[in-house]
C-alpha cells in the first residue's frame, strides 16, 4: 500500500521558501518587538529600488 504522506522533499524552490520563513520564524521569537518591514526584507534579502525623485 502506497503511503501518501510519505513524500521527498527535492523541490530546491520549496526548499528555499522553507529555509526564509524559518529565519522569519526564528527573528520574530528574538525580537522584543515587532519586525519592521525593513527587518523583513532584509531577513528575505529583498533588495530595495532606488527611489526616484521628482
Amino acid at each position: 500500500m502506497h503511503d501518501q504522506f510519505d513524500v521527498s522533499l527535492e523541490d530546491s524552490d520549496l526548499l528555499g521558501e522553507v529555509e526564509l520563513t524559518t529565519n522569519l520564524i526564528i527573528a520574530a521569537s528574538e525580537s522584543d518587538d515587532r519586525l519592521s518591514e525593513d527587518q523583513i526584507d532584509e531577513i528575505l534579502g529583498v533588495v530595495p529600488e532606488p527611489r526616484h525623485e521628482s
